[in-house]
């Protein structure tokens, strides 16, 4: 090593960096030997990137930092671009080398931290800068976040769909340690891969009441597989409202509305009858529409047969895309509150059906227990996603291991029948 010995300090200044090949300047020097910087390491290391004002690193190439020489060795590595996305490494047990074990972005520029130590134990430190030129491929990989912009139930899921498939369990890694949720209070959640396009984000609990959640991707050039590099994607923020669960009873033929843990209001109802029960478990509030004409030709029931029906529907909430919804049924007023009767909506009167309509949102939770009737589906036919216990939810994380389940979205029915 051709550098001059220094006395082993404890580093406590400000470095001002200059770009690759530049000097690294320190405090001024007070008498204090704590104030001595560390010695310029560019004799003791070499880099495999590019060198000043020369051509841009390759992002398709992993970065590797090497000491030279048998008396010193590297002690740490920190790379990052300009957006605040750190590199992973890995550090050999001999601080020998450095590699980078995450993508590089393309069309970035980079500021490159290494640490070394001599052998008399005395610190280096150099820092380069470089650039990252744009890929090869064209093909982008984009992601749509969900739902819009605005207020929601605390059961809102949030939903990212990708413009191209991806397959294996280490690209979808690459994806999904890129998209990042926050949520203001904070709340422990995960991704859950629902196939090869769609990923679901939720909480282990449901969302606080009040709180803000922002949705943003950092892939915008980072490489995702040897053709599919990732591109850009706008950012998402929700809120949500009071915690709003809707309990229907399908035994006692009733449901009870609780806000924020506070039953506030039980109304008689009716559920779906024998060959048409209500799906159990908890569904999401997907919309509101006033007024809805129901048939039954929607759901497979014969016109003009016994079970056929052609209905105007009044306050309908939906919570599945197959047609179950919470609405008024004033024909079925002498059932409600001790008979289901249904064809798989839970149905009410016009006022209780108005009260309901009026005081949930989307996102908002309704819940149904004690039917004879199937499970509500995980994906596809809205949103299940609270039906699946939070340890299987995870093991849908490419983070954390396992399969995908369920159909797509896509493949539900999109005529969007209805019941009642």
């Amino acid at each position: 090593m051709n550098h001059t010995p220094r006395t082993r300090t404890v580093v406590g200044c400000t470095l001002l960096v200059i770009a690759l090949g530049a000097s690294v300047t320190a405090c001024s020097g007070d008498g204090n030997p704590l104030a001595a910087a560390p010695y310029d390491a560019a004799d003791q290391i070499s880099f495999n990137g590019p060198k000043a004002g020369g051509k841009k690193a390759d992002p398709d190439k992993p970065l590797e930092v090497t000491a030279e020489g048998r008396d010193g060795r590297i002690t740490d590595v920190t790379a990052m671009d300009a957006t605040g996305r750190y590199v992973s490494g890995e550090l050999a047990a001999d601080g020998s080398r450095w590699h980078s074990t995450s993508p590089l972005a393309a069309n970035a520029r980079y500021t490159l931290r290494v640490s070394t130590e001599d052998e008399d134990g005395a610190p280096g430190r150099r820092v380069l800068t470089f650039d990252t030129g744009k890929p090869l491929t064209k093909q982008r990989l984009d992601v749509t976040f969900g739902p819009k912009t605005g207020t929601y139930g605390v059961g809102q899921p949030i939903t990212a769909e990708l413009s191209k498939p991806v397959r294996d369990e280490a690209q979808r890694a690459v994806v999904e340690r890129a998209l990042k949720v926050e949520s203001m209070p904070a709340t422990e959640g995960a991704w859950h891969w629902v196939d090869d396009k769609e990923l679901h984000y939720r909480p282990k609990e449901y969302w606080p009441a009040h709180a803000t959640v922002r949705v943003r991707s950092n892939l915008d050039g980072i490489k995702v597989s040897d053709r599919l590099w990732g591109g850009r994607a706008k950012p998402l923020t929700i809120t949500t409202g009071d915690q709003v669960i809707a309990v229907t009873d399908a035994s006692s033929h009733t449901m009870t509305v609780y806000r924020n843990g506070k039953a506030i209001k039980t109304m008689p109802v009716t559920t779906g009858k024998p060959g048409f029960e209500t799906r159990n478990g908890v569904k999401v509030v997907l919309g509101k529409e006033y007024f809805v004409r129901m048939r039954g030709t929607s759901i497979g029931i014969a016109e003009g047969s016994a079970e056929s029906y052609d209905l105007p529907v009044y306050y309908a909430t939906r919570v599945t895309w197959s047609g179950e919804y919470v609405h008024a049924a004033p024909w079925s007023v002498g059932s409600q509150g001790s008979a289901n009767v249904s064809h798989g909506c839970t149905g009410m009167s016009t006022d209780n059906a108005a009260w309901f309509f009026k005081n949930v949102r989307e996102g908002d939770l309704v819940k149904v227990v004690n039917s004879f009737g199937n499970t509500m589906e995980t994906f596809g036919n809205g949103f299940g996603d609270w039906n699946v216990a939070w340890a299987k939810w995870r093991k849908g994380s490419a983070l954390v291991g396992g399969e995908p389940e369920g159909p797509r979205p896509a493949d539900a029915a999109r005529l969007r029948p209805t019941t009642v």
